[in-house]
């Protein structure tokens, strides 16, 4: 999706508390009708931010004006229940680059990673730390290090390392997707394939 490249993200962060979060959840299966991967920002988490009647649910950490940033910190399992990789789409056009969980269902993580949003797993404990220290104060820095694969949270006395596919990370710091990857070594595979064919 994304031509962006990822290296160091620096940003405050919206804290969401809520766990087992579902693609459905993420965004409703009545928004699915679109074939552009634009314009799913505005519907996402939409029977969290609004009421039936559309009003705005003012109760909700994305109706927050305190809270804002390109980091969204989410309890363990997110993006669990179907493969819709609009859930992904979703989450990236609203605005945010990255989203720290404890734990990730897989297909999630690797839609994810196809799409530029990186998926930061870190352990449960440092997870609750993160998200205490976010939601007692909105003006929290984070920041995420792709190159290092450290997530530094100073406020929270937090620095914490984690894994990422080594692919997806040329990947993601290349601003490459899987297509841009495989032109950008075309030459190789024309030169192993002819090696290949003698």
């Amino acid at each position: 999706m994304s031509k962006t490249k990822f290296d160091i993200l620096r940003s405050t962060c919206v804290p969401l508390l809520y766990e087992n979060v579902d693609t459905d959840q993420i965004i409703p299966a009545r928004f699915l009708s679109a074939t552009s991967r634009e314009g799913f920002g505005e519907n996402l988490f939409r029977d969290w931010r609004f009421s039936k009647s559309g009003a705005v649910n003012i109760d909700f950490i994305l109706n927050n004006p305190e809270y804002s940033g390109s980091i969204l910190v989410a309890g363990k399992n997110f993006g669990c229940g179907s493969s819709r990789e609009h859930a992904v789409w979703a989450v990236f056009d609203y605005g945010f680059r990255a989203v720290v969980s404890s734990f990730f269902a897989d297909i999630f993580k690797n839609n994810a990673l196809n799409n530029g949003l990186l998926p930061v797993v870190i352990p449960e404990k440092d997870l609750g730390t993160l998200l205490s220290c976010v939601t007692k104060d909105p003006e929290t820095i984070v920041t995420i290090d792709l190159h290092r694969q450290l997530l530094i949270a100073p406020a929270a006395q937090l620095s914490v390392s984690f894994e990422i596919n080594p692919y997806k990370k040329e990947c993601l710091l290349k601003g490459l997707d899987d297509i841009d990857y495989l032109l950008g070594i075309q030459n190789h595979i024309i030169d192993y394939e002819l090696i290949k064919s003698k």
